[in-house]
């Protein structure tokens, strides 16, 4: 929702924040803070990550055990408290990990997250943020008297990842860290940051902030979590801007165009667009062209259908949500460059909602669609449904929000009908929560 597009990380004192002030391209990116190996704590290999998260919930690697290890989760419930006030109070940094993803001193591991154009595949970190964020908010509830949790963590949405002016390369180590910086009654706010090994200096990567949900041992309904306790003034800010980003969440979803109508400059604008493509030669509201360098809304989708196998199921036994969030982003990205002619980059993802769970064995169907550009900028929207194999109806469980920047100037899309209107206008909204315009520097930038 409110994302600064290739924003500069910095560090604050023992924990990791995002910073407040956007880099211009007159910065010196070699003058930021960075992190230091020798300052580090024995990170989590990120092949270890999954298996930590099988280990706490008691999930079985093998798909034929799930419906065994989920009867024995019934038995966690008396490790449900009652209410928040009977857990103990955790700090930010009990529930800080930092995850290892050496590209550079394990090469065999590259191949997973390599581009055909010798860069990191986005959709793979986006996997591996998911993961964590879960780990980090099992660390944050944690009980030492029971062997496993009794809590079903997981990501109920992905709020912003924020991209930082560092090259991204497939041959040197990657680090991974976060910690919870935000609880509710049942929710808890994640901030997460991605550093790579430069002049053995762990640099700024990646910020992102996620959402997770806590729900009992079956998945059923709420549970508390730990609450949180505050020991600096920077963690009292980190604390105050994850209340203020609820608020924001709120309002934003407030004032949703599926809630309410555009406000009076919005459908101004898209009565002069629809006034742009009028026929002249016939002076009919039926007679529409377009403009010159524009092309219609409906003729910039893409579409794609997956099986869901178990090998992308959770430790919950549903579909992993970041596989879910891969796919939309693959497709996005091929949606972008098959619009723009030429290849694309991210710039910004914000606003993931995870409205229902993927069940195993469903029929992914996921549609993308360019719905505003402006300049070199792309905004695709994707619209994620399932149907089961018995049941043909389908279901929404995800919609994604991908900024994208070509190499060179995009056409403008225009919408035919009033519902292809409320994309355009909700395109120019995410799009318009960017902080500041980015430069197109290919160094800087993260391909698929």
């Amino acid at each position: 929702m409110r994302r600064a597009a290739l924003r500069l990380c910095t560090l604050s004192k023992g924990l990791l924040a995002p910073s407040r002030g956007l880099a211009q391209g007159s910065q010196n990116p070699e003058k930021q803070r960075v992190f230091h190996i020798h300052e580090a704590c024995s990170p989590i290999h990120v092949n270890h990550v999954r298996d930590k998260l099988r280990e706490i919930v008691g999930a079985s690697t093998n798909w034929r055990d799930h419906v065994k290890a989920m009867e024995e989760r019934k038995l966690l419930h008396s490790f449900l408290a009652a209410s928040q006030k009977g857990l103990p109070p955790r700090r930010m940094k009990d529930s800080y990990i930092e995850v290892l993803l050496p590209l550079g001193s394990q090469p065999e591991l590259r191949e997973k997250y390599l581009t055909v154009q010798n860069t990191v595949r986005f959709g793979r970190i986006l996997e591996d943020l998911d993961s964590l964020g879960v780990l980090i908010c099992y660390m944050h509830n944690k009980i030492h008297s029971a062997k496993m949790s009794p809590l079903s963590i997981v990501t109920a949405l992905v709020d912003r990842i924020d991209m930082c002016k560092k090259s991204l390369s497939p041959e040197q180590d990657i680090k991974f860290s976060g910690h919870v910086s935000w609880v509710g009654k049942t929710s808890m706010e994640v901030k997460m940051h991605m550093f790579q090994l430069h002049d053995n200096e762990f640099s700024p990567v990646l910020d992102a902030t996620f959402v997770m949900v806590a729900r009992d041992s079956e998945n059923k309904g709420p549970a508390f979590v730990n609450p949180l306790t505050l020991e600096s003034p920077e963690e009292e800010e980190i604390f105050r801007q994850g209340e203020l980003n609820k608020g924001t969440r709120v309002a934003f979803s407030s004032m949703s165009l599926l809630k309410m109508a555009p406000t009076a400059e919005e459908r101004t604008a898209i009565h002069e667009m629809f006034l742009n493509t009028l026929d002249p030669k016939t002076v009919s509201f039926r007679s529409r062209v377009l403009p010159p360098n524009a092309v219609w809304m409906e003729n910039s989708k893409l579409k794609s259908l997956d099986i869901c196998h178990p090998q992308e199921r959770n430790i919950f036994n549903r579909i992993f949500g970041g596989f879910l969030m891969r796919k939309a982003y693959e497709l996005g990205w091929a949606t972008a460059c098959n619009f723009g002619g030429s290849r694309p980059f991210i710039v910004a993802v914000d606003d993931i909602m995870f409205q229902k769970p993927v069940e195993v064995g469903s029929l992914l169907f996921l549609s993308s669609q360019v719905c505003f550009t402006q300049g070199n900028y792309i905004q695709v929207r994707v619209h994620s449904e399932v149907a089961s194999l018995q049941d043909k109806e389908h279901m929404t469980t995800n919609v994604f929000h991908f900024t994208f920047m070509s190499e060179k100037e995009v056409p403008l899309v225009f919408p035919r009908t009033y519902g292809e209107s409320m994309l355009y206008l909700d395109g120019q909204r995410h799009f318009s929560s960017m902080s500041a315009p980015v430069t197109l520097k290919k160094d800087h930038l993260i391909e698929p």
